[in-house]
């Protein structure tokens, strides 16, 4: 079977790596200009208007963001979904920017780039305000493209072999425009695909937990199936991740019969092809409902011991409603080098790591490993980190100022040099790949991304700046060895307090090379 041969990854990753991969162009330009519609446009559909309410439901955005409802028998109607697909990939604002940028949408969830090469359909039976169907979320508009009319959710309960899909009312899955983000980032785009699917779906679980909605991250599907369902050209764009969301009575009907989607769309206006991006993704597939649930284990992780961490007193946590702070949120741009509190980012860590409801994690766990590199936090050594989930405690690796490593292993960039705290996210790829294949390339970026972009909302939540950022991979985890020997990196944040006043050459900035405002990756 493709996916056991994790060659394919290691080839992928390694090629893929800061600064020398052989899979990526050194001499390769971006241009601003040649940025792609950031929608995919389907010609002639009927659509439904979805019901846009900003208004918070009462749940404070750390609360949101570190709870996992259990299963409720709570279900959807017309309404609530609209939220949840607004918060989750919604335009919160627009930005005016110096030529040949312009304004653009900003998006709920940050996204590398501001390329916003995620797509999300809906499959769903009857519910309240919206008849069973197969839509796409438009965006641009807040309407639902309706691709196919019935209740398609037996091909999702085949194709995930999964019972969770049984009782779900709604079913959203997430997918990637290849072309939309691979302009800028080349065969490093699939990277970003799971980077990206994983801040948008901390959104989405945050939103879902704001309304009591029980949800559960689907990883394991027969690709092909899904991608079929949906209508996609499996060479441009794909499924990334099932999340059925509610609890529904109305049993699953037999299945309808399935004829192509006659409908005309585009993905991207960009039409640059990275063969290995499709390579990766058809190496780590899974063909047949069998070999899905042959794939499906579940990973336990080790504790460890370590350093006690000083937690936030309650006076001075913030109750900022979910809402609140997915509309103000963006990607810092400038950090200055104030200190932050140890309270603070004792809460960012805490309440961004309980893990989510997924079909291969246990609850309340997460695959990565976190490490730190604490520049300026009230009341701790500046130094490098390893945090004890378990234990909310951190783990002294070395003391010291690493503010020019930090800058350094963030593609020497300002941003990680000028924050706070840089947080890497690693983990140690081979066992994984030893257990799901190169599946588990895929969960492996996808968990780090969650947490990910927790972090960003907990941060805005503090009224902390947040932003994505690429990496050197090698030298991250030379930089914490011996404890992350044979780790690979595979997420970075950093966290700070926000400069008031960017430098004057950032507003005059008119160069046709890139400078987009969102995730430097």
């Amino acid at each position: 079977m493709k996916n056991s041969d994790i060659e394919a990854t290691w080839r992928y990753h390694n090629g893929t790596k800061h600064p020398n991969g052989e899979l990526l162009n050194r001499s390769y330009t971006y241009y601003a200009a040649l940025r792609p519609t950031p929608y995919k446009i389907y010609k002639g559909t009927k659509k439904i208007n979805l019901i846009l309410d900003r208004k918070p439901v009462g749940r404070s955005t750390l609360d949101a963001i570190s709870t996992n409802p259990d299963l409720v028998k709570n279900t959807v109607d017309l309404y609530t979904l609209s939220r949840i697909l607004y918060f989750s990939a919604g335009i919160t604002k627009k930005i005016k920017f110096p030529p040949p940028i312009g304004e653009f949408d900003f998006r709920a969830a940050s996204c590398t780039g501001a390329l916003y090469h995620i797509e999300i359909y809906v499959v769903c039976c009857d519910i309240a305000g919206l008849d069973a169907g197969i839509y796409h979320f438009e965006p641009k508009e807040m309407k639902l493209d309706i691709l196919r009319k019935g209740d398609f959710r037996e091909i999702l309960l085949n194709a995930t072999s999964h019972d969770e899909l049984r009782h779900a009312p709604v079913v959203l899955v997430f997918t990637d425009v290849f072309a939309r983000n691979s302009i800028k980032y080349q065969a490093r785009e699939y990277r970003h695909a799971f980077w990206d699917c994983g801040t948008i779906l901390a959104n989405t679980l945050s939103i879902t937990s704001a309304h009591n909605l029980s949800s559960k991250i689907i990883t394991g599907f027969v690709d092909s199936h899904v991608n079929n369902l949906l209508g996609l050209d499996s060479k441009k764009e794909a499924s990334l991740v099932v999340l059925p969301i509610g609890y529904t009575e109305k049993s699953v009907p037999n299945l309808p019969m399935i004829s192509p989607i006659d409908i005309k769309s585009i993905e991207s206006d960009n039409d640059i092809e990275y063969q290995e991006i499709n390579a990766m993704h058809d190496a780590s597939s899974l063909a047949h409902p069998t070999e899905v649930t042959a794939w499906r284990k579940k990973i336990i992780k080790p504790q460890e011991g370590g350093v006690e961490l000083v937690t936030l007193e309650d006076e001075v946590k913030s109750n900022e409603m979910l809402e609140q702070t997915i509309i103000k949120r963006g990607s810092t741009r400038v950090f200055s080098h104030e200190s932050i509190a140890l309270g603070h980012l004792s809460t960012i860590l805490k309440t961004s790591t309980n893990g989510v409801e997924s079909d291969v994690l246990p609850k309340n766990t997460i695959l990565n490993d976190i490490y730190l590199i604490v520049n300026s936090v009230d009341g701790l050594q500046s130094g490098s980190y390893h945090y004890i989930k378990e234990k909310n405690a951190l783990q002294v690796l070395r003391k010291g100022n690493f503010r020019d490593v930090s800058g350094n292993l963030g593609l020497d960039q300002d941003l990680p040099h000028d924050a706070s705290v840089t947080i890497f996210f690693m983990t140690n790829l081979q066992k994984i790949l030893e257990q799901f294949g190169n599946r588990g390339y895929r969960i492996a970026q996808l968990d780090a991304a969650i947490s990910g972009g927790r972090m960003y909302l907990s941060a805005y939540a503090l009224d902390l700046g947040a932003t994505g950022l690429t990496f050197y991979d090698d030298l991250v985890t030379e930089f914490f060895s011996p404890h992350a020997r044979g780790k690979e990196c595979m997420f970075l944040i950093a966290l700070g307090k926000k400069k008031t006043k960017a430098p004057d050459n950032f507003s005059k900035n008119t160069s046709m090379l890139i400078s987009i405002p969102e995730k430097s990756r």
